[in-house]
């Protein structure tokens, strides 16, 4: 059972990126929105798909004042490999010992092939700059993902000008 985070702070966390630097949500408070996105694993055909949706919507939410993070168990290694490969202008975070996928809520209990195994529950999280979870979204499906986030935080910014 996964309760809301909608309306309440946001888990702290401090991650190391892909360059082995810390990164902290309270690094944006009272700057910026953090869109906190969750994903398995990179390289996989899904997780591709949404980063390079994300990559190409980027510019549209830095111009809302948004930026971009990324987080899965995967290491600097293959975050470095995967955001070379694509072109990525975002950092991915590392989170192996899923303390942070736990505090949001998205380590979940999944099966494949009839295997059961813990993982990451695709789900992205939007931060305004006080650190309150405004919009979430669980079991998030790639298709239309990105657009929807955008939309989300378009209607935000626009009702707070």
């Amino acid at each position: 059972m996964t309760t809301t985070l909608e309306g309440l702070q946001a888990p702290g966390f401090i991650l190391e990126n892909e360059k082995g630097e810390k990164v902290s949500l309270h690094d944006y408070t009272g700057k910026e929105y953090v869109l906190l996105y969750f994903y398995p694993k990179d390289a996989t055909p899904g997780c591709t798909t949404e980063a390079c949706d994300f990559r190409d919507a980027y510019e549209s939410f830095h111009d809302l004042n948004a930026v971009i993070l990324g987080v899965s168990p995967d290491g600097e290694k293959a975050h470095t490999k995967f955001i070379e490969k694509h072109g990525l202008p975002f950092s991915l975070l590392i989170d192996e010992d899923h303390a942070v996928s736990e505090a949001y809520g998205v380590w979940k209990l999944k099966k494949m092939y009839g295997k059961e195994y813990m993982g990451i529950e695709r789900s992205t999280f939007l931060i305004d700059p006080s650190g309150t979870v405004v919009k979430e979204w669980r079991k998030v499906k790639v298709k239309g993902h990105v657009e929807d986030a955008l939309v989300s935080l378009r209607k935000l910014v626009t009702s707070n000008d």
